[in-house]
């Protein structure tokens, strides 16, 4: 099928549509729906008569927005009408709720007199924490949003107008970074002279583009003074009847061309005639004004350039901005959505293109080798970042201008935004925060490699460890520089470096062990031996390795220099899985093949002390496919008896009971029901698995069939902090794992 026809199916699909109401509290009992209606519902209508904000207390009017149009202006599609233009205000609502978790109503309104139209959106001021105005027609939507922004208490923002102002005032602000201009100096010419075309000159304005530095064209050439066909929002961009011509005549020196029209309409010949190393926005879709590869092929120079489509470098996509500009205003109840805020919008966007993107970004785009540069300039909408630096941005925008009714920490603001892309980054937070606090050493084994060198720079961006890179010295240099990453690490090169302090330790450590002192000084020089060395004197406080070697080779070094703990026998491995509602702690997933009871209640302790520093109260079930004694084997009996003696053991203060069978574990109606002896009255939140094989396969399927998100593997026992990684682990997790050594550090000294 081509795309018209899957995008047909797609909408028809059963249920029609992309979206629906789903219901926030419980209405599994009788009791439920008096609460949620009558006679319940009575108290919050009391409460809001009495003091209007508390309607954002008791309802959801501080997280909705009214997507709203009359379908006069529809991109591609033009007047269609309001039924018509449904899909689309459907389509906005979900990106708001993919993007910044806003819910959406879409509302549809067949009005063509303005008059009539901002009568009907005003009166729904009640009803919505903001409007988001789309597709509507020039020069009425300057108008409707106008007055709509007198008349109402709450945002109104028109996304055509000011969403691509944003986008592109971001790209912008990073072309001129790139290419050394100044914005004071530049000289822009605009092709388009509706809506988008206005707004977005008029924000180049507000981020120090003289006006009389710009030159708009329509269909006609250059706006001048004497026509008599410009509005009050064209006029000011005229330019006086001398300074008359067409496009090409605009584009001649121009250092900026901004295209917000119809395809085709500039030729490479115009592009040649452009300042030095250009900026190109042709933002006419599907085709733009020139294509991107004549652009580039009509200069020399460095041309840097956006469009709207997502197959060229840089597309100008609005999604990076309402989401996250209605998700800051929305959280401060915000009045408007002002200047001041839309310009904060803008440089937060810009700023955050210049850091290093994550690998999940990266993936998500076909591992394009996104880098700061001429060929991004722009984040990717699946940046998830872009939610709290935006979003934050935005927020302390409206507090500095006023604009806000409720005064909000920024820090923690910034949590509360991460915890909204889900219960891996609430929980990681609580860690990343007390790394912060006091950043330890942490030597990274295999510290030539990209990932590992990535890491590190973020490491130290965030302050969350002070890295030490093991690896080829020239080699790790050369990739700061591809990578464009400025700062300063550690190295310990093993080739280079002495090393005889370290091959003499490992020596006395080994020898005993079948280690000759001329072994000891080669196998100093693999990374995973000298980065347990530098631990286990004292040089680094905790170590990571495994991104390049399978499991038991990169955990052996460690495991025989550093070893277990002084009252501990055996690691284990552990993955954190979070669920939208809960976390639990898997164990063990990679070390101990057929673990003894011994082994069993070992590593539900250590387990246990980790779930405590995620800041969860353990819950420990022993796993197994009996539950109390209705099968009695060898196999069952071990968890048994490691519960009874963990039990026994007054050192032990959570609870903890097993055998059991996965659903008694975690169904809180089994437990407390069917086996309301259990010593725990709580789902368990530490699932302690008969053996390896058992633990591996429960995770794997968890995350991939559950959706969970998953944190580790984490090694527990140790003596000092050893993590050790799964090959193909993406930068984050080398943050968050290399987070969780620091915060074990903290706790060993």
């Amino acid at each position: 099928m081509g795309l018209d026809e899957d995008a047909l199916e797609y909408h028809r699909e059963d249920p029609p549509g992309k979206i629906e109401i789903a219901t926030t509290k419980s209405t599994s009992t009788q009791r439920d729906l008096s609460l949620a209606y009558s006679p319940g519902v009575a108290a919050p209508c009391r409460a809001i008569h009495e003091d209007p904000t508390e309607a954002y207390t008791y309802t959801a009017k501080g997280n909705l927005v009214g997507v709203v149009s009359n379908g006069s202006a529809v991109l591609g599609l033009g007047d269609i009408g309001a039924q018509a233009s449904k899909p689309v205000m459907e389509g906005k609502g979900v990106l708001f709720k993919r993007f910044a978790d806003i819910d959406v109503f879409d509302v549809e309104y067949d009005f063509d007199d303005p008059e009539l139209f901002v009568d009907a959106v005003a009166g729904m001021g009640p009803t919505f924490g903001g409007i988001n105005l789309e597709d509507i027609k020039a020069p009425e939507c300057f108008e409707i949003e106008e007055r709509l922004r007198e008349r109402m208490d709450i945002p109104v923002f028109h996304d055509d107008q000011h969403g691509t102002a944003i986008i592109t005032g971001a790209a912008l602000l990073n072309a001129t970074h790139i290419s050394g201009k100044d914005l004071a100096d530049l000289d822009v010419t605009f092709a388009g002279a509706g809506a988008a075309a206005t707004a977005t000159a008029r924000f180049y304005v507000s981020l120090g583009v003289p006006r009389e530095q710009i030159t708009m064209c329509d269909e006609h050439g250059i706006l001048t003074t004497d026509r008599d066909d410009l509005s009050e929002y064209t006029e000011p961009f005229a330019k006086p009847p001398a300074e008359g011509g067409d496009l090409a005549d605009a584009m001649d020196g121009a250092d900026a061309f901004v295209g917000l029209s119809v395809g085709g309409i500039v030729s490479q010949e115009m592009v040649a005639s452009m300042a030095d190393d250009p900026i190109i926005f042709a933002m006419a879709n599907p085709d733009p004004e020139i294509a991107y590869p004549e652009a580039k092929a009509a200069r020399d120079d460095t041309v840097i350039m956006a469009t709207g489509r997502s197959d060229y470098p840089n597309q100008v996509n609005n999604v990076l901005g309402f989401p996250f500009i209605f998700r800051g205003a929305l959280d401060v109840r915000a009045k408007e959505i002002n200047e001041e805020m839309k310009v904060a919008a803008a440089e937060a966007i810009a700023e955050l293109a210049r850091k290093d993107v994550p690998d999940v970004v990266r993936k998500a785009y076909d591992d394009q080798p996104l880098q700061f540069g001429p060929d991004y300039i722009i984040p990717k909408p699946l940046d998830s970042r872009v939610l709290f630096e935006v979003a934050t941005a935005v927020a302390q925008a409206a507090m500095d201008s006023g604009a806000a009714r409720l005064e909000i920490e920024p820090a923690a603001y910034r949590e509360r935004l991460e915890a909204r892309l889900g219960k891996s980054r609430e929980m990681m937070r609580v860690i990343l925060n007390q790394a912060q606090n006091d950043p330890k050493r942490v030597v990274l084994a295999e510290g030539d490699d990209e990932k590992m060198i990535r890491a590190a720079h973020q490491l130290t961006e965030e302050g969350i460890a002070e890295p030490v890179l093991v690896g080829d010295r020239e080699h790790i240099w050369a990739s700061l520089e591809s990578l464009a990453l400025d700062f300063d690490p550690e190295i310990v090169d093993p080739e280079a470096d002495h090393l005889a302090p370290y091959a003499d330790r490992l020596y006395e450590l080994r020898k005993r062990k079948g280690i000759t002192r001329s072994e000891a000084a080669e196998l100093i020089q693999n990374g995973n031996y000298l980065a347990s060395v530098l631990v286990e004197m004292g040089d680094a406080d905790a170590m990571l390795t495994g991104l390049m070697h399978n499991y038991p080779d990169a955990l052996r070094p460690p495991l025989q220099v550093v070893g277990t703990a002084s009252d501990t026998d055996y690691a284990a491995g552990v993955y954190m899985l979070t669920f939208k509602n809960r976390v639990v702690f898997c164990a063990d997933t990679t070390v101990n093949q057929d673990p003894d009871e011994d082994v069993l209640a070992e590593v539900t302790r250590h387990t246990a002390d980790l779930a405590r520093r995620f800041n969860v109260e353990p819950r420990a079930a022993l796993l197994s496919y009996s539950d109390f004694g209705s099968v009695d084997n060898p196999g069952t009996a071990k968890p048994r008896r490691a519960a009874q003696q963990l039990r026994a053991d007054p050192d032990v203060d959570f609870p903890v009971d097993g055998e059991m069978q996965a659903d008694t574990a975690v169904v809180e109606e089994m437990l407390t029901g069917e086996y309301d002896f259990a010593e725990i009255d709580a789902p368990a939140n530490v699932l302690v698995f008969p053996n390896l094989e058992a633990g591996n396969i429960a995770y794997k399927l968890l995350q991939r069939l559950g959706g969970a998100g998953a944190i580790g593997p984490m090694l527990v026992g140790m003596d000092k902090p050893v993590h050790v990684l799964q090959r193909g682990d993406e930068v984050n997790d080398i943050v968050n794992l290399a987070a969780v050594a620091v915060v074990d550090a903290q706790n060993n000294t």
